[in-house]
């Protein structure tokens, strides 16, 4: 075999320059030790090869790494590359597990972090019962109506109307929308709904609020009082069943609906509705006799929302504030739990508010009352009618 510096063939018979020229020119394909050694790859031997036919012709070896001994020689090792490598990916790994478990313990521990929401705030009414001057009118429900106030009215659902929608400085016309119908689903389930008003429902009305309010609305459903935050008929208008039953199903309304910014994450929704409702005594029962003793029973109710953005994903609200006037009751009437209109031929007894004790610590149960006006009621002429 030629040497490591002289081609296969031997030295060409025209060469001129001798062995350092003809070293020069073949120096570029020439694979000394080194090469050799720094190959990855290793050609089978003859003998292996037909050993093993199926064999493949190189195989991988692996890289050789160098170290100086004490004595100042080289020694090469083989495969020690791989296993640094692989230490250093593990311990690299361990490096991230940590710097991430650090990141989440310093998180769930930050007292710094965002304060959570505040809770809606409690619902807050104020009752007047309204006496009339005379005997309250009766006749029958259409005659009652036509010769009333209400004669333009619409009935039902349809008088609670939805003012024109725009959007605002935080909200988009949808979201406007959306809080505006919470509203009126609200006032015609609470004012409207035969179920409710007869005293016999109170869920509906409940799965409309922030759950922030349940606890203060099954209060007063269990224990209603007159302390103006937790009387039944502040959540809705209902009377008591014992005594007092629709004559006609068809209630006239009329009022109005507003809507403005309580800042950048709330609206306020303010709806005002005069609901005039056609009643008779219980006791009479059903027929065509029943409503000639029929009587108007008015109920002036403003009910003040807020609707913030989860209220809006829930499509639910909160019940911030209401104020109503109802008549004719008398003086004396404990509007908390249930009504109690007068009817047809009653008058309110002399019997004035409740008294008032200044010195009393706390907030006084005792009812203001109001007048109700001659005008409010259905004129004479209903009763010639009949």
């Amino acid at each position: 075999m030629a040497g490591r510096g002289n081609p296969p063939e031997g030295t060409p018979d025209d060469a001129s320059g001798g062995d350092d020229e003809y070293r020069d020119d073949y120096r570029s394909v020439v694979f000394d030790e080194s090469f050799i050694k720094a190959a990855q790859l290793q050609e089978f031997s003859a003998r292996e090869r037909m050993e093993d036919e199926e064999h493949a012709a190189v195989r991988n070896r692996a890289l050789p790494s160098t170290a100086e001994t004490s004595d100042g020689e080289l020694n090469t090792t083989y495969g020690r590359g791989s296993i640094t490598a692989s230490r250093q990916g593990i311990v690299l790994v361990l490096l991230i597990v940590l710097a991430f478990g650090t990141a989440i313990y310093m998180g769930v521990r930050n007292p710094y972090q965002a304060p959570p929401q505040p809770p809606a705030e409690p619902m807050r009414n104020s009752l007047l019962p309204l006496a009339p001057r005379d005997q309250v009118p009766g006749a029958k429900p259409a005659d009652l109506f036509q010769h009333s106030p209400a004669a333009q009215f619409r009935a039902g659902a349809d008088g609670v109307t939805l003012p024109p929608v725009r959007r605002t400085r935080h909200f988009s016309e949808s979201q406007v929308l959306s809080s505006l119908t919470a509203a009126k689903e609200y006032v015609v389930s609470s004012s409207l709904d035969p179920a409710v008003l007869s005293g016999n429902a109170v869920r509906d009305v409940r799965l409309m609020l922030d759950p922030a309010q349940h606890e203060q609305f099954d209060q007063s459903m269990d224990h209603p009082r007159n302390d103006g935050r937790h009387s039944a008929t502040g959540w809705m208008v209902r009377f008591d069943p014992s005594k007092t039953t629709l004559a006609d199903p068809r209630i006239r309304v009329s009022g109005s609906m507003t809507v403005q910014e309580a800042g950048p994450d709330a609206l306020e929704v303010v709806a005002d509705h005069v609901f005039v409702y056609a009643v008779r005594p219980t006791q009479d029962g059903q027929g065509e006799k029943a409503e000639e003793h029929s009587s108007l029973f008015t109920v002036r109710r403003e009910v003040r929302f807020e609707v913030d953005r989860e209220d809006l994903r829930r499509q639910q609200l909160s019940v911030e504030q209401v104020s109503m006037r109802a008549g004719p009751l008398p003086c004396s009437a404990d509007m908390s739990d249930a009504l109690a209109p007068l009817m047809a031929g009653e008058e309110a007894k002399d019997d004035g508010a409740a008294g008032t004790d200044p010195y009393a610590r706390g907030r006084s149960s005792a009812s203001l009352c109001g007048v109700l006006s001659t005008s409010s009621q259905p004129s004479p002429a209903a009763q010639k009618d009949d």
